[in-house]
């Protein structure tokens, strides 16, 4: 097939804050150095913002570096009188932290909503010229004559009909060539894993592991008790993971009397029967969370992963012809549930490094090498170097994890054991472990409601005509180990209903996808304990519509 080919200088792949901030900063750099350098941006979304979604409190430090003026220019803060409040919860009560750990203070920080955030990023990324092509995937990573050097990326084709074949409508993917290529896909990106076997960027570094949060925006009533609480920002632990599986939960107050709330779980979870959509109901249900939003309804619905692996398990950021940053390089700060502000550092870092190479004539991994010495030396390393083995303790067991996080509070970081070990996430459920499920908690179709009415309060659409993104290499598998050992964990692992089990002729278990439901989190190949289930990018524009989380 004969395809079209775009040359720039730099392309990004990813729409998300780190190569957003890192395209406005190469401009901005180029600009001030009076040189010419041709950037391009693409993002799998229908538009920049519409697959973002955090929590999210926003360190503002980065924003502050790359836009001193972003108030005055009207960046989306929602809050930015952050006032902490952490709550140990059992299944009925609840117990408030004397002591705020200094992780937790929020103090100059804000609450944003990231689609907002990035939707304001992109616009002031097109006013310094940067390329901007949402819609477009990308599907391959491109590589010169020797397959070692990275040259650009290749966009997914357009009307492929679900047989494989052209329809009539079909537009051939575009290679777009670049001197260097910046990865910014987020957590577990589909080019950075074929990458990652293909040049071994991950190679001696700890397993990835990885988090999942269900969140949802809400309209309160505008007599609801939160306007009267001491607290607006809320973070809680405890009740309904308990103290053995890593996660807990999140209240953050927005404008238009809105609010932010969500349930991040760990996906190193051992019960098979656990299921994080199920948990964040019952999470919505306990009496300190349904006191304060007694009276909302759910405006949009979402998920997400978070790459939770920290400093350990960082890959090389830099190979010939290519960089990695933000959540696809591990950036997120576990300790101090932020991750947005270092994406953006490590993308300004990586744009920095990029227009030296540019400038020197030197694309290889040599060349690249500053990107690396950049982030040692920046504050970046400072935090997550601090957190290096944070989230690795809060995944022991009961109240061995406290023992653990005081020992690192005393030793900057190190505490016990560094560092501390990590494993693949789909390697962790045990057959035997297995529990009975708790009872599904009520839903009402308006504040509590069920995974389908969430998919379409995410404004998730995907053409229905086009083959399946969620490969199963072996189908069989499925209804025999699979389901045998453990019944099928990606039925309730999926926040976005996208697997179920049929009963076929004899009896016998079917699996049946829903793509079209496929919320882009990809929890089902991080948590699938066979592998058996491979991401890959769906014609460009389908997924989520998010516009306010």
């Amino acid at each position: 097939m004969e395809r079209e080919q775009l040359e720039f200088d730099v392309v990004f792949v990813g729409g998300g804050p780190a190569n957003l901030a890192g395209a406005i900063h190469l401009k901005q750099l180029a600009q001030k150095a009076g040189r010419e350098v041709e950037v391009c941006l693409i993002e799998k979304a229908e538009a920049i913002g519409a697959h973002s979604l955090s929590g999210a409190v926003l360190d503002l430090k980065a924003l502050a570096e790359l836009i001193p003026d972003y108030a005055a220019r009207g960046c989306p803060l929602e809050e930015t009188d952050l006032r902490d409040g952490v709550f140990y919860l059992t299944p009925r009560k609840q117990v408030r932290l004397p002591y705020l750990p200094p992780a937790m203070h929020n103090t100059g920080c804000a609450v944003i909503s990231l689609s907002k955030f990035c939707a304001w990023l992109g616009a002031a990324a097109e006013e310094l010229g940067v390329n901007i092509f949402p819609g477009f995937a990308g599907v391959e990573a491109l590589y010169d004559a020797g397959g070692r050097r990275v040259t650009g990326v290749r966009t997914g084709d357009k009307g492929v009909g679900k047989d494989g074949k052209p329809k009539s409508n079909h537009e051939p993917g575009v290679d777009l060539l670049a001197k260097v290529t910046v990865f910014g896909e987020g957590p577990k990106g589909s080019l950075i894993r074929e990458i990652g076997k293909k040049l071994g960027i991950f190679s001696g570094k700890m397993p990835q592991v990885y988090e999942t949060a269900v969140k949802e925006v809400i309209e309160l009533p505008a007599d609801s008790p939160f306007w009267d609480s001491p607290f607006t920002v809320i973070h809680t632990f405890g009740y309904p993971l308990g103290l053995d599986t890593k996660g807990g939960g999140f209240l953050y107050r927005m404008k238009e009397r809105r609010i932010s709330l969500g349930l991040v779980v760990g996906l190193d979870y051992e019960d098979p029967m656990l299921e994080p959509y199920r948990e964040f109901l019952r999470f919505k249900h306990h009496p300190l969370i349904a006191d304060l939003i007694r009276g909302g309804k759910v405006l949009q619905q979402g998920a997400k992963t978070l790459a939770a692996g920290g400093w350990y398990t960082m890959p090389q950021l830099a190979v010939d012809g290519a960089v990695f940053v933000g959540d696809s390089a591990s950036m997120l700060n576990v300790q101090r549930l932020k991750g947005i502000h270092t994406a953006m550092k490590s993308g300004m870092l990586a744009a920095e490094t990029v227009l030296d190479a540019i400038g020197k004539g030197d694309l290889s991994a040599a060349g690249l090498r500053g990107y690396a010495a950049r982030l040692e030396a920046s504050w970046i390393r400072s935090e997550l170097y601090t957190a290096r083995n944070f989230g690795q303790a809060l995944s022991r067991k009961g109240l061995f994890k406290f023992l653990h996080l005081g020992a690192q509070q005393v030793s900057g970081g190190r505490g016990f054991i560094d560092p501390m070990k990590t494993s693949e996430d789909g390697a962790a459920l045990k057959a035997g472990h297995a529990a009975a499920a708790a009872p599904a908690p009520e839903v009402d179709g308006t504040l509590y409601i069920d995974k389908l009415t969430g998919v379409y309060l995410s404004g998730t659409q995907h053409e229905e005509d086009q083959p399946c993104h969620l490969v199963i290499p072996d189908t069989e598998l499925c209804v025999t180990r699979c389901w045998e050992t453990y019944r099928s964990p990606c039925t309730r692992f999926c926040p976005g209903q996208v697997y179920e089990m049929e009963t076929a002729e004899g009896g016998r278990p079917r699996l049946k996808l829903n793509p079209s439901n496929c919320l882009h989190c990809k929890t089902c190949e991080i948590k699938d304990p066979f592998k058996n289930i491979i991401w890959t990018c769906p014609e460009g524009g389908g997924g989520p519509g998010y516009t306010i989380t």
